[in-house]
């Protein structure tokens, strides 16, 4: 054996798997032209001013259910997803959630 410390693995970039997927997510849609990176800082900037009023945040699952409102928003703003077709898909979304056994896949 080696007498030289091993080196710890380095630390993931994002809390949790959909931390990362919606984050794939924006850039995806920014790079198709659905809005400018300037007009989701400003939208990301609002929500997470709007967030943080009640509460510090941490960058965690907090900060990022912020990134999805303004997601949403900006969503909604730019005529991709209307607000009803969101609410709708994120009802879905919970109840398969819910429905899943522990463990298994998530399927809408």
């Amino acid at each position: 054996m080696s007498a030289e410390a091993e080196t710890p693995p380095p630390e993931p970039v994002f809390g949790a798997p959909w931390h990362a997927q919606v984050f794939a997510l924006t850039v995806h849609l920014h790079t198709r032209g659905a809005f400018s990176w300037t007009d989701w800082a400003q939208m990301l900037g609002a929500v997470l001013a709007e967030h943080g009023l009640n509460k510090e945040l941490d960058g965690g699952d907090d900060y990022f259910l912020a990134w999805v409102s303004a997601l949403e928003q900006i969503c909604a703003r730019q005529g991709l997803a209307d607000a009803a077709t969101l609410q709708t898909l994120k009802a879905q979304w919970a109840a398969a959630y819910r429905d899943t056994p522990h463990g298994a896949p998530v399927h809408l």
